[in-house]
């Protein structure tokens, strides 16, 4: 604790500038309080602390706040905007209007940049370069170009001194959230420490072109061969961690609807095709553009739809995307059970004491939020009710489930802008049912066998060991071992059963692991697509289950 303390005063001195402008700014608009909680007006006297701006409410204070003091704490203030498990919707709705738009840097501090990274003069890697940038971020810019081969390309180039700015701010963000944590047991239980070293992990991604370009050549891979989707190519040769070369693809602005009849596009395909590539990316690749407003997203000929801006993506886990199905369908369906066991499991949740309640609670959100016009319906405020009911109860979703919340929120933005009865459940549930599907068809099962073969082979060979270890920690008084027996012959009995049942479960695992991976290796004769050796095996493993299932029922043991 000590040497954390002497850490952070240690930062306090070697930013003390831009403590001073963050404390400032903090006070200026009308946050003293907190400050004084933290114990920072009497560390920092100097600061004024009077000088209040007078706003109608907290979250627009908070959203001013933000936008003064910089790039860091815009893109932190996004991230908390996804957040709807720890901060208000009040709140949320302020730093959704949060714009990562800023003034452009200088054109000849984007070209110094370029030729440091490249290691070559401008003239020489470039026919023609725009000094003009087309966007301007608070991470990068983008310049147009045009190869010596004659392809058209945009440059995304990091802004000169970011990385300094954002490691500064990041440290002074990570002592206040542990003065946080220390002083405001309000704010304390939602562990503000881990939200910041997590927005640390994510901004550092997000400064890292080279990661940037790995994400879009597995959008690539995932996407290969669909003609809805266009992803651009990246240019290695001229792509660095702080500079990042594609292709210029052109196309018009999903925002730009007026532009759409002239070029042949219709909208409510481009809605229903964007909705569906989402999809797509949540339930079957796990991998999904976390940020998809009508900035980054263009529109190519025959409603070909393309994503720019890879640096925010989210990731999902096989069984996350399971539950994320059983959910979607529980919704449309309007299955008050099915819903509650979908986020359970989403949520890792084991404790079933208040399920009855949580089920009613449910319940009366659908007959509220799901029995209205279809045009009413919101997804994004949709899940986010649906997780203010778990918070409710002490039950938390992982992040993951409010990033893509927010990215089925702006999609059905973007879509209903084109197509004004646009709905994303609609969407959504023919591939949910599909994902499932694959899940406990023969092939699903046959990968989850095998599966679960590797599990036990990885049980069976560290068993002995845990065995010696127990029985060590029993010689060595460690452990004590309590044996109580009563009528030695019917306990013998017992135990003559129990090993027959055993033995047979042991068979029984056997053969249905060597079904799974027969079928999963497709070895021949094949019947239908099917190994016909693996499916006689899951059927004989079948009637072997149900006899185990009867003699068990039979002798009343269970």
């Amino acid at each position: 604790m000590l040497i954390r303390q002497l850490a952070m005063l240690g930062r306090k001195y070697r930013h003390i500038g831009r403590y001073r402008e963050i404390i400032s700014v903090l006070a200026r608009h009308g946050f003293g309080d907190l400050l004084r909680r933290l114990g920072l007006r009497r560390r920092l006297p100097w600061i004024r602390h009077d000088d209040t701006i007078s706003l109608p409410t907290s979250a627009e204070r908070i959203r001013l706040a933000m936008e003064e003091l910089g790039p860091t704490f815009v893109k932190f203030g996004q991230l908390l905007s996804t957040r709807a498990d720890i901060v208000p919707a009040s709140i949320i709705h302020e730093l959704e209007k949060l714009q990562d738009a800023v003034p452009p840097f200088p054109s000849a501090a984007a070209r110094t940049i370029v030729e440091e990274e490249l290691r070559r003069p401008i003239g020489e890697l470039f026919s023609s370069f725009s000094d003009t940038p087309v966007g301007s971020a608070s991470i990068a810019q983008v310049h147009e170009a045009v190869t010596c081969a004659g392809e058209r390309i945009v440059l995304k180039v990091r802004r000169p001194g970011i990385e300094r700015v954002v490691e500064t701010d990041l440290e002074i963000m990570a002592d206040i959230a542990h003065m946080l944590e220390r002083n405001l047991p309000e704010v304390a239980v939602f562990e503000p420490v881990r939200i910041v070293e997590e927005f640390a992990k994510t901004l550092h991604r997000e400064l890292d072109f080279g990661i940037e370009a790995a994400h879009i050549e597995r959008f690539q891979r995932n996407f290969a061969g669909d003609a809805r989707i266009h992803v651009p190519g990246v240019l290695h040769d001229l792509s660095t961690p702080r500079v990042l070369a594609m292709e210029n693809i052109g196309g018009v602005k999903v925002s730009k609807i007026a532009e759409f009849a002239a070029r042949d596009l219709d909208p409510k395909v481009v809605a229903t095709r964007g909705a569906e590539l989402l999809i797509e990316q949540v339930f079957r690749h796990g991998f999904f553009h976390a940020d998809p407003h009508p900035g980054n997203i263009r529109v190519l000929g025959r409603n070909v739809v393309c994503f720019l801006d890879y640096g925010m993506m989210g990731y999902l886990t096989a069984r996350q995307r399971e539950n994320l199905g059983t959910l979607v369908i529980g919704l449309a369906a309007r299955d008050e059970r099915r819903i509650t066991e979908a986020v359970f499991h989403l949520a890792n949740h084991h404790d079933h004491e208040h399920t009855g309640q949580i089920e009613s609670e449910i319940l009366a959100f659908i007959e509220t939020q799901l029995s209205r016009p279809l045009r009413e319906i919101r997804t994004g405020a949709v899940l986010n009710e649906l997780a203010r009911i778990l918070i409710r109860h002490n039950i938390r979703l992982p992040g993951e489930f409010f990033l893509l919340s927010k990215a089925l929120a702006t999609i059905e933005g973007v879509g209903r802008r084109l197509d004004p009865d646009f709905d994303v459940m609609k969407a959504a549930e023919p591939l949910a049912r599909r994902l499932l599907r694959e899940r406990f068809g023969p092939k699903g099962m046959a990968r989850q066998l095998a599966g679960a073969a590797r599990e036990l082979q990885d049980f069976f060979s560290t068993l002995p060991g845990d065995i010696s270890d127990i029985l060590s920690r029993v010689k060595n008084g460690e452990a004590k071992l309590r044996l109580e027996h009563r009528n030695l012959d019917t306990l013998a009995r017992s135990l003559d059963q129990v090993s027959n049942r055993i033995s047979f479960a042991i068979v029984l695992a056997a053969l249905l692991i060597g079904s799974a991976i027969i079928v999963h290796s497709r070895i021949p004769p094949m019947w239908y697509g099917l190994p016909v050796i693996g499916v006689l095996g899951f059927i004989i493993s079948g009637f072997m289950g149900f006899s185990l299932l009867w003699s068990i029922l039979k002798h009343g043991k269970m």
